[in-house]
């Protein structure tokens, strides 16, 4: 049953981070629309308010959900992983991801009462967040107890250092091609 359990959760945490990884680009797109003239403007918003509205409620939301459940019950049935540090580590890593779906939530909204706090710079280092999440989740399970923490933490901090600049170079790379 176990392992049954198991491919349920890899399944639906594949197609939470999917939904993850694509409504942040939905909405940098969204707020892109900003700097098109405003007939434009009106119909690609409204476009991408069905759009994030649809990817949230029909594949996001319940894939996290049933991420959430299908781990819940792993625990259950193999109880014994709440006595493994590597365990909690992943636990702490996946309320961080939680969060991180939330303020997603939060941004829907807030772009569907058109109000843009964040440009799509800003959207775009959001979006390397979910990344950085999905790297330690499958690090901290595959290595387990054979990881030595402190490596591990200065690794991420490097990965997601390295990822920042990344995007800052895409921006200027399209910054230079707007010219």
């Amino acid at each position: 049953m176990y392992r049954y359990i198991l491919s349920i959760h890899i399944i639906f945490v594949v197609s939470w981070m999917a939904g993850l990884f694509y409504i942040v680009r939905l909405f940098i797109y969204h707020t892109e629309a900003n700097d098109r003239p405003e007939q434009e403007r009106l119909i690609l918003q409204k476009q991408f308010q069905i759009m994030e509205s649809k990817l949230w409620n029909i594949i996001t939301t319940p894939a996290m959900v049933l991420s959430v459940v299908a781990g819940l019950t792993m625990l259950y049935l193999n109880s014994g992983l709440l006595h493994t540090n590597w365990m909690w580590v992943k636990l702490a890593f996946v309320v961080g991801l939680l969060i991180y779906h939330f303020m997603c939530a939060g941004i829907i909204k807030q772009l569907r009462n058109g109000r843009f706090w964040m440009t799509s710079t800003q959207l775009r280092l959001w979006n390397e967040l979910a990344t950085i999440f999905l790297v330690a989740i499958v690090f901290t399970v595959i290595l387990k107890s054979a990881v030595d923490w402190v490596y591990g933490l200065v690794g991420l901090v490097i990965f997601a250092a390295v990822i920042m600049m990344a995007v800052k170079l895409y921006k200027k790379s399209r910054e230079k091609n707007k010219l």
